[in-house]
């Protein structure tokens, strides 16, 4: 498919009603259509991995355009330049945590960027350290303990920061990292409760929630 037909299938299957409430999830909704992901999956399973297309469709500035280019891109043959020139983009979590589970995880460059956009002080692009760390907890199998636990230090540096999109994201790479096995989920606790005793309201909120999850008995008996 070229790209205005692309454009074309996702005005066709755009939905008002939908992109009314995204605003209601925190998403932004100003160059959105409302197309839904099981479309977009289903869109990008019938276009397949095409880098050139990818491209073309994330230079559109449509919001699910650039989802969907996310979802075809091939992760081999994306660059940093690339990574950091997309982050900028990003102006809603959704595209963030996208980008970070469909391709960015997947590529060689994971680590230097977790490192890297963490000491970005633009909310999204911060996001997205945290939302990589937390992909890469359930789609990294071959990382090992130690891979995670370099992140613990920036967990806890991060905590305080009270913005919405960044103290979520870094919520949720703490309790993904905990679910990944009963060692990690002992260290995760304890940086848990650890993060507790800081001023901080935000930290306070990652801390209560994370271990909430983490001591909960069903997340327990799975890691037994």
């Amino acid at each position: 498919m070229k790209i205005h037909e692309i454009i074309s299938e996702l005005k066709k299957n755009s939905n008002p009603k939908d992109r009314e409430g995204m605003a209601r999830f925190g998403i932004n909704p100003e160059k959105a259509l409302g197309v839904r992901i099981p479309v977009l999956r289903k869109l990008a399973k019938k276009l397949g991995k095409d880098h050139e297309l990818a491209q073309k469709l994330w230079d559109t500035d449509i919001h699910e355009a650039r989802i969907l280019a996310s979802m075809i891109d091939n992760p081999k043959l994306v660059m940093e330049k690339q990574m950091d020139n997309w982050v900028k983009d990003f102006n809603s979590w959704d595209l963030c945590d996208q980008c970070c589970m469909n391709l960015f995880d997947k590529t060689k460059f994971t680590h230097k960027k977790i490192l890297e956009w963490v000491k970005d002080k633009k909310e999204f692009v911060r996001r997205a350290s945290f939302a990589l760390i937390a992909s890469s907890s359930f789609h990294n199998k071959d990382w090992e303990d130690k891979d995670f636990e370099r992140y613990f230090s920036l967990i806890e540096k991060y905590s305080d920061d009270d913005r919405n999109f960044v103290k979520k994201a870094v919520n949720w790479a703490l309790r993904q990292i905990g679910k990944r096995n009963k060692s990690l989920n002992k260290r995760c606790i304890t940086i848990a409760k650890k993060i507790q005793k800081k001023d901080s309201k935000s930290a306070r909120w990652i801390a209560n929630d994370a271990i909430r999850e983490l001591e909960d008995p069903k997340v327990q008996k799975r890691l037994k």
